[in-house]
């Protein structure tokens, strides 16, 4: 089989940064243009400078509008305008990363269809899609956390969540809770119960037919760059052996999420494109822990696994990867 043709557009990001990382050495795919008005004419290493050797691409401002397959990995609010500004073929499969279009199962964006790319919620559509929205970080986490519980009907309490994430979820561009000076040493709460993933959180659930009970989600900034620690607890009936089998047998048939039978380390995940979920019960709370890295599961891996599924190949083509361990 011929290599599809990928372009990136805002190619100068962290999502970006770990596409290329990925799709680089992808077997079957070939990189027609990476988008950057900003750094147009600059060799790709310029920015992505841990890709020294890896890589001769240069920055473009000019799309291939041929391409198989588009990356969006723009600013939040800004992939609905510069799609409107940049037509493509009505054959190129689009994969946007920000938020625009996440929220309503299938968004209709200029009569584009945008699949939910949780591939735990709904591999086969998003095999039958043509465009996806990729999921965030924060919702991907958590999501795993309760998809097994919302499945079987099980969810009976309100759910609350205490999640913390690394600097690169807030993206590049400097601000004063991601400065080095502010977050070393330090840690802070944010978008306390307004957090913007909460409602894909809840579409998914809803979608599962669990719409009775509030979610309450205090997410945190963490003084580390990458990574995320998520911990969701929910009364329930449940023993701890018996929610473990139930999430077991729920993602069987999924091959980057795994049940722990031990405590957890955001470590454990961290430049991969896994979600370790590990189970306690205390007196009558269950506790889900999930772990994942915010810019591979929780963004650009996601994405190549969503592209894998679109294009038919092995869902985890380009993406055996090595967590760094220490």
């Amino acid at each position: 089989m011929n290599k599809i043709k990928v372009s990136i557009v805002g190619g100068a990001g962290y999502t970006a940064g770990e596409l290329l990382r990925i799709l680089i050495h992808h077997p079957k795919v070939e990189i027609k243009s990476v988008y950057s008005t900003s750094n147009a004419g600059n060799p790709i290493t310029h920015i992505h400078t841990d890709l020294l050797g890896e890589t001769k691409l240069v920055f473009t401002n000019t799309i291939d509008n041929e391409s198989d397959v588009v990356f969006l990995c723009l600013g939040h609010g800004k992939s609905k305008k510069f799609l409107e500004e940049n037509p493509f073929s009505t054959n190129t499969k689009i994969i946007d990363l920000s938020n625009d279009f996440r929220l309503q199962p299938n968004h209709t964006f200029q009569k584009k269809v945008f699949t939910y790319g949780l591939p735990e919620l709904q591999k086969e559509k998003i095999k039958e899609a043509q465009h996806i929205a990729n999921p965030g970080c924060f919702a991907t986490a958590i999501q795993l956390a309760l998809l097994p519980l919302a499945y079987k009907k099980i969810i009976n309490s309100d759910i609350h969540i205490n999640a913390v994430t690394g600097s690169t979820g807030a993206g590049q561009s400097l601000s004063p809770t991601t400065h080095f000076s502010w977050r070393n040493n330090n840690a802070s709460f944010y978008k306390e119960f307004s957090h913007q993933h909460e409602a894909e959180i809840s579409q998914s659930i809803y979608q599962l037919g669990q719409n009775k009970h509030q979610l309450y989600f205090l997410p945190m900034r963490g003084d580390f760059p990458r990574g995320i620690l998520a911990g969701v607890y929910i009364k329930s009936d449940l023993s701890r052996e018996e929610a473990i089998d139930i999430y077991n047998e729920y993602y069987e048939e999924h091959p980057f999420t795994f049940v722990a039978d031990q405590p957890l380390s955001m470590k454990q995940v961290l430049n991969t494109n896994k979600c370790l979920l590990e189970i306690q019960k205390h007196k009558d709370v269950l506790l889900i822990t999930s772990v994942i890295d915010n810019l591979t599961k929780g963004a650009s891996g996601q994405a190549v696994q969503n592209m894998n599924l679109l294009f038919g190949f092995n869902e985890m083509e380009g993406l055996h990867l090595k967590s760094i361990g220490f």
